[in-house]
């Protein structure tokens, strides 16, 4: 419920305080090629891929063939990388991009969209928290590059591979994403960090995400808690 506009916008029709980010907030963030457009927009980098969602192999095939393998098949309507699919070689990509649209069918929106996956690269997510009034911190960044079947198994922080300069400007940027997107609560900043240090923003949640104990353990903040006094 965290993630659906039409919730948030209930509790307000209810005249209740809604925990969590605006119907207008999530709706930006609700496809995954928008949110990219609203967030380049913005100045911030971002990966290479698909204007809009399509269900057409044949275009999307040529997409791919334009950006460069590898690229990741994943649902237009995000969710993060369930159903997504990696896909190294130009004569797997039909059978990816059929897989991947049949995991997404089921979960009720069949549209997939391409990403250019810059490789190697780690996976590298900022833990943001947003008031009301243009209050907007970072609270630093988890890991999560160890992943099966393109799903995090372990969530780590500091991440080894920042240093301080690095840190500083990944959380800027972040801020940065979190204020074009119009954040209001908690919030997690994807990236994917290359092998020239290079970030470049992946995807953003608005809620609280199921890493963010890690977050709490490293500053000693209770996130539920600081969630609730914004809202």
């Amino acid at each position: 419920l965290a993630g659906r506009p039409d919730f948030a916008r209930a509790a307000g029709r209810a005249g209740v305080a809604f925990g969590g980010a605006s119907a207008e907030t999530l709706e930006t963030l609700a496809l995954e090629t928008v949110a990219r457009r609203r967030m380049r927009d913005a100045g911030i980098p971002t990966v290479a891929g698909s204007e809009g969602p399509s269900e057409d192999e044949a275009d999307a095939r040529a997409l791919a063939d334009a950006l460069g393998y590898p690229v990741t098949i994943k649902p237009a309507s995000g969710g993060g990388a369930q159903g997504a699919r990696r896909c190294e070689r130009a004569e797997d990509f039909a059978e990816l991009w059929r897989a991947a649209g049949l995991d997404c069918a089921a979960a009720g929106d069949g549209r997939l969209c391409l990403e250019k996956l810059p490789a190697p690269a780690r996976h590298v997510e900022v833990q943001v928290l947003a008031d009301a009034h243009g209050g907007l911190i970072s609270l630093g960044e988890r890991e999560g590059s160890a992943q099966l079947r393109e799903r995090k198994v372990i969530d780590e922080g500091p991440s080894c591979a920042l240093d301080e300069d690095l840190r500083a400007s990944m959380g800027e940027v972040a801020i940065r994403a979190a204020r074009a997107a119009g954040l209001v609560g908690a919030g997690t900043v994807e990236f994917l960090l290359d092998a020239q240090r290079r970030f470049h923003f992946l995807g953003m949640r608005a809620r609280l995400s199921a890493a963010h104990p890690v977050t709490e353990m490293i500053t000693g903040l209770d996130l539920v808690r600081l969630q609730l006094e914004v809202a």
